[in-house]
């Protein structure tokens, strides 16, 4: 359930030449984080993607993307419904929606349990002049003030292949401490991979960014949103 203890005011998402950005309560339109992300990819990873296109095809890697995409955001819902409700919600009789309830029922069952108190689930946060977005959840991790950020994907990860998602929780974490007054220095991705067969347990995977690491992201982050406003 969730201890409300900060006003987080809503920002909405307004699309400017295809790019996505957010009005903020003072009438700026400010990039998401996402965008920035995007358009400051380093060009290896670009290079990686276009090969792997090129290597399942150009149709293929189109729905392994889709297939993802909403296998994520039906986690999810079951794991915002959760953060309010205390309520995972029944098991679905869509098909293709079970790998979700599974997956989110283990991020539940080995991450949620280190969360001591919930202070909001798809909030909204911006940096004045700089950048906004929404992350899945704030709280209290282990005891810290953490943003948390849930993922699912295809395969299990190697912590050296989601610098994005470190860059991600950063943003995040600056953009809350610079509006509510608040000190986070902690980020969790907590993520779950889709199950391999209907009776296989999914693979809960959990990353933790603190301390001289999350300083050092934090400051990776500054970078790629003042090259951001450079390139533009």
């Amino acid at each position: 359930m969730i201890t409300e203890k900060f006003n987080y005011e809503q920002i909405n998402r307004v699309t400017v030449d295809g790019t996505r950005f957010y009005a903020t309560p003072n009438g700026d339109k400010l990039p998401s984080v996402t965008t920035i992300l995007d358009r400051t990819k380093p060009e290896e990873k670009k290079q990686a993607l276009r090969e792997w296109k090129k290597r399942v095809g150009e149709e293929r890697a189109q729905q392994i993307v889709t297939e993802a995409a909403n296998r994520g955001t039906r986690m999810h819902t079951y794991l915002e419904r959760f953060v309010k409700e205390d309520d995972l919600g029944a098991f679905p009789t869509n098909p293709y929606a079970q790998p979700s309830w599974f997956m989110a029922a283990q991020v539940i069952l080995e991450g949620l349990g280190n969360v001591d108190e919930f202070w909001g689930c798809e909030v909204p946060l911006y940096y004045p002049q700089l950048y906004a977005g929404t992350t899945d959840c704030v709280g209290v991790w282990k005891g810290k003030p953490a943003i948390l950020d849930f993922k699912q994907t295809n395969k299990p990860k190697k912590r050296e292949w989601i610098e994005d998602y470190f860059l991600q929780l950063t943003a995040y974490a600056q953009a809350h401490n610079e509006i509510h007054g608040t000190d986070i220095n902690t980020g969790v991705i907590l993520m779950c991979a889709k199950p391999d067969s209907a009776d296989a347990t999914p693979k809960y995977q959990e990353f933790v960014l603190e301390a001289d690491e999350f300083d050092h992201w934090s400051q990776k982050w500054m970078k790629r949103v003042e090259l951001y406003y450079e390139s533009v």
